[in-house]
This record gives structure tokens, C-alpha cells and sequence, in this order.
């Protein structure tokens, strides 16, 4: 009997320090929540987490509708994913669109296994995310290997209104 009220103790106290050790990490995970400048200042994205993966979103673009010289004959309008590669979603909108997915907290303020999608020219890539002493973000992206990559730097900024 005591043998088995000690290992009921101990599967309770191993499950409480489990539990405590994830809410640990997702708080210190939670520190991507935010609303970012891209790199050019193009765009504004919302990062959220969806369970335990971080996304995020296109919420505002410094230039959301498609100029009077644009070729595509979309003058004025807002703008689509024109880029992608599959024709049914070439009339999406950029604003709205989910740019990163799928990304994990692994600890000391990095994010990976995540993939970036760029509407410039409509591919996906590998991604991993570190958020710097400085406060901003830098992504890696790349295909294969992060060695051959480009890193980007976006910077935090307010809800946009």
C-alpha cells in the first residue's frame, strides 16, 4: 500500500513539474505576440500562436492598393496574391495573408521548424526566428540549409489602427 501511495505521489508531482516547465516556456515562447515592421517597412505583421505554433499574418501595408502605372491593370485596387503559384489564390489578399506558419518555441528566444511564404514571388521557405537583445527579430529563411539563406530584420511597432 505504501509503495503504491508513493508512486501516485510521484506520477502527481513529475505530471505538476511537466506542466509547470511547458507554461514556462510557452510564457517565454509568448514573446513573438506582437506586431512587427517588415524589413522595408512594407508591411505590418501580427504574430499569434495557434496551441503550441506561432503564425502570423499580413494586418496592414504601407501601400495597399496597387498604383495608376501598375501593368497589371489593377490600378486602385487593393492588392492580391498575384505571385502565387496556384491560380486559385491569386485572388486573395495580401492583407490577411498568413505569411509565416507553423513555427515552435525551442528556448532561449527561438523560434524553428517554421516555414515563410513571400508574395513577392510566391514560394515558401524554411524559416527560423530569433528575437534579438535589441528587441527586434531576425529571420532566417532558407531552402535546404540555413547556411544558404538570407536573413531579414523586422522590427516591433504598435497595433496598426
Amino acid at each position: 500500500m505504501f509503495n503504491k501511495l508513493l508512486k501516485v505521489k510521484l506520477l502527481v508531482l513529475f505530471g505538476l513539474l511537466l506542466f509547470s516547465v511547458v507554461s514556462i516556456a510557452s510564457v517565454e515562447g509568448d514573446r513573438l505576440l506582437a506586431f512587427w515592421f517588415t524589413e522595408d517597412d512594407n508591411a505590418t505583421v501580427e504574430i499569434y500562436r495557434e496551441d503550441d505554433a506561432y503564425f502570423g499574418r499580413i494586418v496592414a501595408l504601407k501601400n495597399p492598393l496597387y498604383a495608376d502605372d501598375t501593368t497589371t491593370g489593377m490600378a486602385g485596387q487593393p492588392k492580391v496574391d498575384l505571385n502565387n503559384p496556384d491560380l486559385d489564390k491569386q485572388s486573395r489578399p495580401i492583407v490577411g495573408l498568413n505569411l509565416l506558419r507553423g513555427f515552435i518555441y525551442i528556448g532561449d528566444n527561438k523560434w524553428r521548424k517554421g516555414k515563410i511564404y513571400d508574395p513577392g514571388n510566391g514560394k515558401d521557405y524554411d524559416c527560423n526566428i530569433k528575437l534579438k537583445d535589441d528587441g527586434s527579430l531576425s529571420l532566417r529563411c532558407y531552402i535546404g540549409f540555413s547556411l544558404f539563406g538570407r536573413t531579414t530584420i523586422w522590427r516591433p511597432t504598435t497595433k496598426p489602427s
